[in-house]
């Protein structure tokens, strides 16, 4: 059954007309169509997507505090918003903002949503850096990405941490690479006596500016390597990512109970680990 009816082509163009008149401006060609908008739905128990329809944005509810994980674009900030409150929840709820990785297209809004909720954001050091002082110059795609609005109140997450709110408890596992600062995280879900190990696997591709090559960066190919082992060893029932398509989000929702797949996370160690081969083999051409 499909759960994840899009909004009418009217809506589409009320958003973005919205955007226009708030002075908003798409800073890459992609962000436009990312920011489409997306009714909310439950991915399991007490876990929702509440993001536009191309990048995540996870909302995990309990009678004690909610938490947001990631903020998209800065101009999803008001449509994620919109979507915790169609589906029930208060904003103002929401205790701790959580995030994969500091890019505008992930941890763009979540100044403004932070303003919204008055929640605690958590980031990984290189994260928090980012944050604070604009996109790092160790990242791989330095000069070529916007940086995000400063965010303050933000506490600093060791690996392995675990960050509290309520009854909920969510891991932060590093996972470096795609940037510094990548994180995913695990948590699990309930629907009745069934309970579920989630995980919110950050972006793991080796996309970078033009003139950066990974070639020859044997410390962060060994992040990569090190992300690769910590995701494939992680208990993992319904993996859900920053970009939906990346892990076959959308297709897998069409099918009865698709979104349970423990064999995912293998999957998606496997898919990166051949993007990354095939970079370094076209630097070696090149």
């Amino acid at each position: 059954m499909n759960t994840t009816p899009r909004w009418p082509l009217v809506v589409i163009l009320l958003a973005s007309l919205a955007s226009v008149a708030h002075g908003r401006s798409s800073p890459c060609d992609s962000c436009a169509v990312w920011n489409t908008p997306q009714a909310p739905f439950k991915l399991y128990g007490n876990s929702y997507y509440v993001g536009p329809h191309g990048l995540g944005s996870i909302l995990i509810t309990s009678d004690k505090g909610h938490v947001l994980i990631d903020g998209a674009l800065p101009e999803s900030a008001e449509l994620i918003a919109a979507n915790v409150r169609a589906l029930g929840f208060r904003v103002e709820d929401i205790k701790a903002i959580l995030n994969t990785h500091s890019h505008y297209d992930h941890a763009g809004g979540i100044a403004e949503l932070q303003k919204l909720t008055g929640a605690k954001v958590w980031a990984s050091p290189w994260s928090a850096k980012a944050f604070a002082n604009g996109v790092p110059a160790d990242d791989p795609q330095f000069g070529t990405i916007e940086p995000v609005a400063r965010v303050g109140n933000v506490s600093v997450l060791k690996d392995g941490g675990i960050v509290h709110v309520g009854p909920l408890s969510l891991v932060a596992h590093f996972t470096p690479g795609h940037t510094g600062g990548g994180t995913s995280w695990t948590w699990k879900s309930c629907d009745g006596p069934r309970c579920l190990n989630m995980v919110y696997a950050d972006s793991l591709t080796p996309v970078s500016a033009p003139k950066f090559r990974f070639t020859g960066k044997p410390a962060l190919l060994k992040q990569f390597d090190q992300s690769y082992a910590a995701l494939a060893g992680l208990p993992c029932d319904i993996l859900i990512t920053p970009h939906p398509e990346a892990s076959d989000l959308w297709a897998r929702l069409e099918k009865p109970d698709g979104l349970v797949d423990p064999a995912a996370c293998g999957r998606y160690v496997e898919a990166s680990r051949e993007r990354l081969r095939k970079r370094l083999e076209e630097e070696g051409v090149n």
